[in-house]
């Protein structure tokens, strides 16, 4: 095995334990469905996406849906943080609409990107590599857990607020890096 397999499959248990410490840390105050944290559950739906998507990746030799697969999961944990959540509030459906808007957006592009390219570059040296190819699917799962949080967060806490003013600056804030 390769210094670089081996390598990327020290990474991946990290990669794993990293998003676990998330989800649990995500967890608290958030709701539950038959006992389990809904935080958590997002974040383990963002991995499985993650690993199903490799399958068919790796047979195929085939990266050309990596970006729109961590789009696609963005959207569809949302999707179920917000389904899966006790209460369902005008913050939450902000939040999905937000996220919605944003991943659709830069999912079509970068897929775009990547069939008129042909393929994607960065994947040349580690498609072939069961292991290396297999961490970058598991930390796009992460990518996608981590950078979601705040939302996930919002959406699958047990305290409700208002939209407010600071509500209103947050979609200036996101309209603005749009």
């Amino acid at each position: 095995m390769e210094t670089s397999d081996l390598q990327a499959l020290a990474v991946f248990p990290i990669v794993v334990l990293v998003g676990s410490g998330v989800a649990a840390a995500g967890s608290q105050g958030g709701g539950e469905v038959g006992g389990i944290p809904v935080f958590a559950l997002a974040v383990a739906v963002a991995f499985v996406i993650q690993w199903l998507a490799f399958i068919p990746a790796f047979l195929l030799q085939d990266e050309g849906f990596y970006d729109l697969t961590g789009s696609l999961t963005y959207i569809s944990v949302t999707i179920l943080a917000v389904a899966l959540s006790p209460e369902v509030d005008g913050r939450s459906i902000l939040l999905l609409a937000l996220v919605v808007v944003w991943a659709g957006r830069l999912g079509t592009y970068l897929f775009r990107r990547i069939r008129r390219a042909g393929k994607d570059e960065r994947f040349d040296r580690i498609k072939p590599s069961f292991v290396r190819f297999l961490s970058a699917w598991t930390l796009q799962g992460l990518w996608v857990s981590l950078t979601l949080a705040a939302a996930l967060a919002a959406v699958t806490t047990t305290v409700r607020e208002e939209l407010a003013v600071v509500t209103f600056l947050g979609v200036l804030v996101w309209a603005t890096g749009f």
